[in-house]
C-alpha cells in the first residue's frame, strides 16, 4: 500500500485534475449544487451544429445558447453574419428559457392577446420573435438556445432544432 503522505502535494493536485480532463465528456448535463447545468464544451458543439445547418441552408447567423441562468454559454456569428444578429439570438435564448417556452408561441400569444403586449417590455432581454428554444435535458429545463439573421423564423427554428440534436434534449420541437 503506497503512503499518501510521502507523495509531493503538487501531485495530489494535479491527479484529479488529469482524471477530469482526461475523462470523455458523455455527460449531456452536470449537477452542481443538485441543479444540472449544461457544460460549455457542449454548448459549443450545440451552437456550431446550429450555425453549419443555416449555412447549409444558404443563411448566414449568430447562434446564442444561455445556461438556465439566462447567461451566455456560447455564441457564435457565422461569417458575413450582421451584427445584430448576435444581439437577437442571444435575447431569443434569453427570452426561450425565462419564458420556458418557444419564442414563436408567445409572438403569437401576443397577436392574439394584445392585453399581454406588457411580456414583450418585462426586460431588456426579451425578444418575442421566434427562433429561439428551450433546453431540456433529464426532464429539466437547462438553458435555451436562440438563432437570428435567416430570413424567417421557421428557418432559424430549423437551425436551432440540429443544436437541440446535438444536446440529444427531451424536446425537438419538431
Amino acid at each position: 500500500m503506497m503512503n499518501v503522505s510521502k507523495i509531493h502535494p503538487a501531485i495530489l493536485f494535479f491527479i484529479p485534475l488529469f482524471l477530469t480532463l482526461s475523462t470523455p465528456n458523455t455527460i449531456f448535463a452536470k449537477e452542481q449544487g443538485g441543479q444540472k447545468m449544461l457544460t460549455m464544451e457542449l454548448a459549443a458543439k450545440a451552437a456550431l451544429a446550429a450555425v453549419k445547418q443555416c449555412e447549409q441552408d444558404g443563411f448566414k447567423v449568430s447562434v446564442a445558447i444561455v445556461d438556465s441562468a439566462g447567461l451566455i454559454k456560447a455564441q457564435l456569428r457565422a461569417d458575413g453574419a450582421g451584427p445584430h444578429t448576435l444581439d437577437s439570438s442571444r435575447r431569443k435564448a434569453y427570452t426561450s428559457n425565462s419564458l420556458r417556452g418557444p419564442t414563436q408561441r408567445y409572438a403569437e400569444l401576443l397577436v392574439k392577446s394584445p392585453d399581454l403586449h406588457s411580456l414583450a417590455h418585462i426586460n431588456d432581454s426579451i425578444l418575442l420573435l421566434g427562433g429561439g428554444l428551450p433546453i431540456k435535458l433529464n426532464g429539466e429545463i437547462v438553458g435555451g438556445i436562440g438563432v437570428g439573421g435567416a430570413p424567417g423564423i421557421k428557418f432559424d427554428e430549423v437551425c436551432a432544432r440540429e443544436g437541440l440534436k446535438v444536446l440529444q434534449a427531451d424536446d425537438l420541437f419538431e
